[in-house]
């Protein structure tokens, strides 16, 4: 038996464009001689589609998609298809998330999805419905264990220490394997985090391992608003190799013979997980792309500071959306060094953007004149920086209103996490890029966009950074070193570290308290901060929801 997989990019509620996607596919599976393919989960309507699934409507599209995908077939060639499917039954969700067989014009089998995650950004119990019932899919004398992703997730690691190793009470493959199956097909949506691309490997190649079977498992690919899923399907033979591994952060496709896998007969592929940064910068670009794409957005624009992080944000974009599609300002106080106006310019030189050079200085001297009857002999403080990250928040806007450019936000996370930030200043923008890069990440990211030659100023990666808000001023005036300030983060927001087990790890307990009080009281702040693109465990945003109002 020949199997396809299929790694499709799908926008959410984009039926037909879903629908043509998803025959195309099929019909290049049956001309490569492709008994089955398979498509990732819900891939009839797109992965999350969240509230979507609470109208009627919504899902009534889903079938009818599905009934037509069934009628447009070749008769002989099966097809595994992910969609939300009604619960008839009088109790439960009114959902259930499922596979449907199409074979022969019709679904001829149902599969529903067994462990609904409801950790970081999962939230499935809150629309479907658990599966209860057990069987293998028969076809073409081939007995076929059909998962949905969380099924074969059932031991997944997790990083903090506040969790189980088991988060599951059933084990839905050790279920279906009581019915001898002779392969696991797993369809997925499952997003990218950086530093879990091995541990989500590993998860397949064990379950190959362990039961002696073949695996193959076919991912979503593309972003969903701040969801990047990075793709990268895979055909693991029965002795727990990776055979091939489909491509990351674009669609992909390849067939596979179902007896050359469970024989070990199938060639072995050189075909190794790329550097942690290097798919952390595809995953951005992904994100950037699919995020304009999607919404039929073409061109944006940022404030180019002279400092490392707009100048990342900088080289992402024009990579996603072409230099052409970029229309960058500078903003210059009375403040800005000489350099971070050369910078600056030779990076948007570089790279082949439009800038312009728009001082704020004059803007600046009416807002002290304008405001000066109420602040009067008061010293200048942080009411006078932020009213500069305000002005250039302002003139941005005013580009993006007037060319429909959009504003990119350059903060990151080491900065979002502890409050670093103005309101309305240099926390605005439709989408933030960095939201989730530490900044000892965004130097390694600088690095590798000059790695066949300077793109970024050796400037901008060697001098101290800093904010240009008062005279010589340091972001070291503020925070600790970026390198003991990221690790302290990590720990308290991806590993979820009590501020003991922190201190335990080797810093002084005064910073150690600091640093939380301030990642705790910013939460208002990053309420308000544009999506989010999520490359980390646990980014802010939708994965990672506490109150704003509270004394913890």
């Amino acid at each position: 038996m020949k199997i396809a997989l299929a790694q499709l990019n799908y926008i959410i509620g984009d039926f037909e464009g879903n629908r043509l996607k998803i025959l195309e596919a099929i019909a290049r599976a049956g001309k490569e001689g492709s008994d089955l393919v398979v498509f990732s989960e819900l891939s009839v309507c797109g992965y999350p589609p969240l509230d979507l699934l609470e109208r009627e409507d919504f899902i009534a599209a889903c079938n009818r998609v599905v009934g037509n995908i069934a009628e447009s077939i070749e008769p002989g060639i099966g097809v595994l298809l992910g969609g939300p499917e009604f619960n008839t039954s009088d109790e439960g969700k009114l959902l259930y998330n499922s596979v449907f067989f199409i074979q022969g014009g019709k679904v001829q089998q149902v599969f529903r999805k067994t462990l609904l995650p409801t950790y970081d950004i999962f939230d499935e119990y809150r629309y479907f419905e658990p599966n209860r019932e057990f069987r293998l899919l028969e076809f073409k004398g081939k007995q076929l264990a059909i998962t949905i992703c969380e099924d074969l997730w059932d031991e997944q690691p997790f990083e903090s220490e506040f969790s189980r190793s088991r988060l599951y009470t059933t084990d839905p493959f050790d279920k279906l394997n009581q019915f001898n199956p002779h392969a696991i097909i797993n369809l997925a949506a499952s997003p990218f985090a950086h530093r879990k691309m091995e541990v989500k490997q590993s998860i397949f190649t064990g379950k190959a391992t362990r039961y002696g079977l073949p695996v193959l498992y076919c991912n979503q690919v593309g972003a969903q608003t701040e969801l990047i899923f990075e793709g990268g399907s895979l055909a693991i033979n029965s002795q727990g190799e990776v055979i091939k591994r489909l491509a990351f952060f674009k669609e992909d496709f390849g067939v596979f013979d179902l007896e050359d896998l469970a024989g070990g007969k199938a060639a072995l592929s050189e075909n190794p997980i790329p550097d942690r940064i290097e798919m952390m910068a595809n995953g951005l670009i992904c994100g950037i792309r699919d995020y304009f794409g999607k919404l039929n957005f073409t061109s944006a624009t940022l404030g180019l500071s002279g400092g490392i992080d707009s100048a990342v944000t900088l080289a992402l974009a024009a990579e996603a959306l072409g230099p052409d599609q970029m229309h960058v300002l500078l903003l210059p106080s009375q403040y800005s060094s000489g350099h971070s106006i050369d910078d600056s310019v030779q990076l948007a030189r570089n790279l082949g953007v439009r800038y312009d050079i728009l001082p704020i200085e004059e803007l600046f001297n009416q807002f002290r004149d304008t405001l000066h009857p109420l602040f009067q002999a008061l010293p200048e403080d942080i009411a006078e920086e932020n009213i500069q990250a305000r002005i250039r928040g302002t003139l941005l806007m005013a580009l993006s209103n007037k060319f429909g450019n959009i504003l990119l936000n350059t903060s990151n996370k080491s900065e979002t996490a502890v409050g670093y930030g103005t309101l309305y200043g240099d926390m605005s923008g439709g989408l933030s890029v960095l939201g989730d890069v530490y900044k000892t990440d965004v130097y390694l990211l600088a690095s590798y966009f000059n790695r066949h030659g300077e793109v970024i100023p050796e400037h901008i990666l060697v001098k101290p950074p800093s904010a240009e808000l008062r005279p010589d001023q340091k972001d070291s005036d503020s925070l600790p070193p970026y390198s003991d300030l990221d690790r302290i983060l990590e720990a308290y927001i991806e590993k979820q570290l009590s501020p003991e087990k922190v201190v335990a790890l080797g810093y002084d307990k005064s910073l150690v308290k600091k640093i939380i009080k301030l990642v705790n009281q910013n939460e208002y702040k990053r309420y308000q901060t544009p999506p989010i693109l999520r490359i980390s465990s646990k980014a802010f945003g939708v994965g990672r929801r506490l109150p704003l109002v509270a004394r913890y």
